[in-house]
């Protein structure tokens, strides 16, 4: 790794940008050496997406200088120019074009041609070239990228990338649709590219990913740069109390009272594809955690007890009474919310307010004989988001300016303004940073100690383990076990959530168990993709 007192491949000094009210960045300095894996941490809202897109030419910084290799960008640098000067990046969200095949995406900056037609057999040769620079030497690249698993799609996007001759390659929260042992690879593959000098920027709310690539870190909190330093100057505490302001002390919250009677039931309830009936029972103040691997079921389970899939047959009940479980707008009457997965596709209105994206499950409590009152919106949408820490210029502002994290947020706020008796929490802290976990997580508490009922799905084994009362796991589509909080391991989830594992359930869900495990934010597997 060069020193950071070589030359920097890129340099920023004073840099600022405002969206009205709210300030991005402020006065951002940062110098990225050459052959170095600089670390880019911060909450959600800290700026560190602004600050991705001011280096990539996504938006124009309002001041400062920026320079790459010494030589200075101007202002409004468009995307084309930011590439030809060598800043590359891979987003979270891919942007290879799946119905092309590996080739064509890789020469989508420059198709190689001859006489006015593209040279199909140069094109496959240089395809050839920038695939082995990644390790895909074996790959055909006449491959449709449809066919191609998430992180073979990351290697080709990556491979893209330096096909560019990128001098500073940009990872956006590169690990979080893969799973343990791809994640492991892909970090093993940044720090190749460390060592053959190309520099890197990662950034990654996993802190053990941090630790694990890095050199060096800079912590960006509320749009401004607060230290950088070494990454073994920190231990995992250290790092997160710079970058929240605050010291975390149990990430999980303590011990509840033991639940009360059954608030939810699934009797029988078989969503389509399952090859059985699912019996399950979430009492008041229970958190129940749905563990399983990727395609096991979880999410189409709580999908079709909100009424979002179609269901063969069975019922859900909510204290007793049936719900129509064919339709959301019953299930949420009846006091059922859902939280969903992708909350960009699913959940979020981003042509609305954040406001009003708040209110809008329960809008009939902001008004007075179907008239809208803007003061009782406010207050009603102000008590709803309490404790979350919603970070926000307005209320008014569309809820697309908010960062990852505070949408999320926003949407725990919506089901909690509903007065909901039953929350489904599919992945609910997706892409949130460590602060904001904290956040969610005590809210979650804060619910379930209301009497609420809570089943959450995650792939992060830690959160279920420090979160809830007991764990249901999923296989192929089939409850096969419940573990009470007393016993649930890593080893024993994994166990049970393998192909492998016993087919038999363990003890009838529905037993309540009491006291969890609350430990900070350890390494862990995930359950994504295994």
């Amino acid at each position: 790794m060069a020193t950071p007192e070589s030359s920097p491949v890129v340099s920023l000094r004073g840099v600022g940008k405002s969206y009205r009210a709210v300030t991005a960045l402020a006065a951002v300095d940062l110098d990225i050496a050459p052959g170095e894996v600089h670390c880019l941490a911060g909450e959600n809202g800290a700026g560190k997406s602004t600050l991705i897109k001011v280096l990539t030419g996504a938006v124009a910084r309002d001041g400062g200088t920026y320079r790459v290799l010494g030589r200075e960008m101007r202002a409004h640098v468009t995307p084309a120019e930011a590439r030809a000067a060598g800043i590359g990046v891979v987003y979270q969200e891919l942007s290879l074009m799946p119905e092309l095949t590996v080739a064509s995406n890789l020469s989508m900056f420059g198709m190689p041609a001859r006489a006015g037609w593209v040279d199909r057999r140069r094109q496959r040769a240089q395809a050839r070239e920038m695939l082995a620079r990644v390790g895909l030497a074996d790959l055909d690249p006449r491959t449709r990228v449809s066919e191609l698993t998430t992180a073979t799609r990351q290697l080709v996007e990556i491979a893209r990338v330096l096909g560019q001759d990128a001098r500073l390659v940009v990872f956006d929260e590169p690990t979080t649709a893969l799973s343990a042992q791809e994640a492991d690879a892909l970090l093993a593959r940044i720090a190749t590219l460390r060592d053959e000098g190309v520099s890197v920027l990662y950034v990654t709310h996993r802190l053990e990913e941090m630790f694990a690539v890095g050199d060096r870190v800079t912590v960006l909190r509320d749009g401004r740069v607060v230290e950088t330093r070494p990454m073994a100057a920190y231990d995992e505490d250290s790092l997160v109390q710079s970058m929240v302001g605050r010291r975390i002390e149990n990430l999980y919250p303590g011990e509840r009272p033991d639940p009360g009677d059954v608030r939810l039931e699934l009797r029988g309830l078989r969503p389509a594809g399952f090859p059985a009936p699912v019996d399950l029972t979430v009492r008041r103040g229970e958190v129940v955690g749905l563990a399983g691997l990727l395609g096991s079921g979880r999410t189409e389970l709580l999908r079709a007890a909100f009424g979002a899939d179609p269901v063969l047959g069975g019922e859900v009940l909510v204290d007793g009474r049936r719900v129509h479980a064919t339709s959301p707008r019953a299930a949420a009457r009846a006091g059922l919310g859902l939280l969903p997965e992708d909350r960009k596709e699913s959940g979020l209105l981003p042509g609305l307010s954040i406001e009003k994206n708040v209110a809008i499950a329960s809008l009939p409590r902001t008004g007075t004989f179907g008239v809208l009152r803007r003061r009782r919106m406010r207050e009603h949408v102000t008590a709803a988001s309490a404790g979350l820490r919603i970070k926000l210029g307005d209320w008014g502002d569309p809820v697309s300016s908010l960062s990852g994290g505070n949408q999320q947020k926003t949407l725990v706020a919506r089901w909690r303004a509903t007065g909901a008796k039953v929350l489904l929490l599919d992945e609910p802290t997706k892409g949130v940073d460590v602060g904001s976990k904290a956040d969610i997580y005590q809210v979650i508490a804060e619910l379930a100690a209301d009497g609420l009922a809570i089943v959450v799905v995650s792939s992060y084994l830690p959160e279920l383990l420090g979160l809830c009362d007991r764990v249901e796991v999923v296989r192929q589509r089939r409850l096969v076990g419940s573990l009470p909080a007393a016993e649930a391991t890593e080893e024993a989830v994994l166990r049970l959530a393998s192909p492998v594992g016993p087919a038999a359930a363990s003890p009838a869900a529905g037993a309540p168990a009491a006291g969890r495990p609350g430990p900070a934010e350890p390494s862990a597997p995930s359950l994504e993709n295994r």
